[in-house]
């Protein structure tokens, strides 16, 4: 994180000064171009399926991100709070995508740790080839995502990939365990939904039945039970509680 804010300075340094720096003279500026050319050897072949692999994943990032991290539960957890209130728009989903994100990475960082130093660093060092790469980094996120999968789900996935029944996690194609966490997921966010729905649902019915009693039909009920629902998860302090449960949820 130090050397990316160290960076980030230098970046915003060098951007602030080009301005001056052109003012006393002229800088060429760089251009960037891509070409096709005869291979003169096989390594070039490799090198060029190399780059299209890697952009192809560049591509797959986000799906990635979403299908095999803990960001669907959260998101899944906000969203259904923000409804229960009742706010359509607050907090905004550009508030709730960010926290969802960084708790994402507080809550994946000993998994990604993991595939950085047994995976990752060894490769850049030259110590293992590409395939020994993958197969030590995704077996840290393996384990994770079969740590919150039901084994229900999982038993499904195996029988709709028709498959012979594993005698151990290791048996388990990763394509098999990415959609089945992916619905594990979704199950304990809509779960995680439903709790949070009671509360607020019970100061709708009791805002509607005193207006009704009252006679009040033409004042809408929402504009009494907004207040009062952003009163009791301000006293409850409940950002502290659901977002302290989610992270929980993972342990």
């Amino acid at each position: 994180m130090k050397k990316l804010l160290v960076l980030g300075l230098l970046l915003a340094v060098f951007f602030m000064a080009v301005p001056a720096v052109h003012a006393q003279s002229s800088i060429p500026i760089p251009s960037v171009t891509f070409g096709v050319g005869k291979a003169s050897k096989p390594q070039d072949v490799a090198v060029t399926l190399q780059i299209l692999f890697f952009m192809t994943i560049l591509t797959l990032a986000p799906a990635i991100l979403i299908m095999t991290t803990a960001f669907p539960r959260i998101i899944i957890a906000f969203y259904f709070l923000r409804q229960a209130l009742g706010s359509q728009t607050m907090p905004p989903t550009q508030l709730l995508l960010g926290l969802s994100l960084f708790l994402t990475f507080f809550i994946m960082a000993p998994t990604w740790s993991k595939v950085n130093e047994d995976a990752f660093q060894p490769y850049m060092q030259n110590k293992i080839s590409l395939d020994s790469a993958y197969n030590v980094g995704v077996k840290p996120i393996r384990d994770f995502m079969l740590r919150q999968t039901r084994e229900k789900d999982l038993a499904m996935m195996v029988h709709l990939a028709h498959l012979n029944r594993p005698d151990t996690p290791a048996d388990i194609p990763t394509y098999v365990i990415v959609p089945a966490f992916a619905i594990s997921e979704m199950r304990v966010g809509f779960e995680i939904g439903f709790l949070v729905f009671i509360p607020f649902m019970m100061i709708d019915m009791i805002v509607a039945s005193v207006l009704m009693s009252m006679g009040m039909m033409m004042l809408p009920p929402m504009m009494i039970s907004l207040p009062m629902k952003i009163l009791l998860f301000v006293l409850v302090d409940g950002w502290y509680l659901l977002v302290g449960s989610l992270v929980q949820s993972f342990h």
